[in-house]
């Protein structure tokens, strides 16, 4: 009997917003950017990748490559994820 591997999204775990919080946080203030990256492509995968190009106003196939951990995103694309996924920065000094 063979066994389907499915990839792994963290996301489809979490129960509350505070615990996506917290993981986001997490991975933002690990030393490796490119972990916060991912989370965040988790989390557009998790939403669907087809609503976020909706949302974004950016193609699939341009979402896709951003998290395809070969190329360095743009902050404006970051930005439009960001804004698309409810996800707010706050800056503290």
């Amino acid at each position: 009997m063979s066994e389907k591997i499915t990839n792994y999204n963290p996301f489809d775990y979490f129960d509350t917003q505070a615990e996506i919080n917290s993981f986001l946080l997490d991975c933002y203030n690990d030393d490796d950017s490119n972990t916060f990256v991912t989370a965040l492509g988790h989390l557009a995968r998790h939403h669907g990748m087809t609503e976020m190009a909706k949302e974004t106003g950016l193609s699939r196939g341009s979402l896709y490559k951003t998290f395809n951990g070969k190329t360095k995103p743009q902050w404006e694309t970051i930005v439009k994820l960001l804004k698309a996924l409810n996800v707010k920065l706050t800056v503290a000094v």
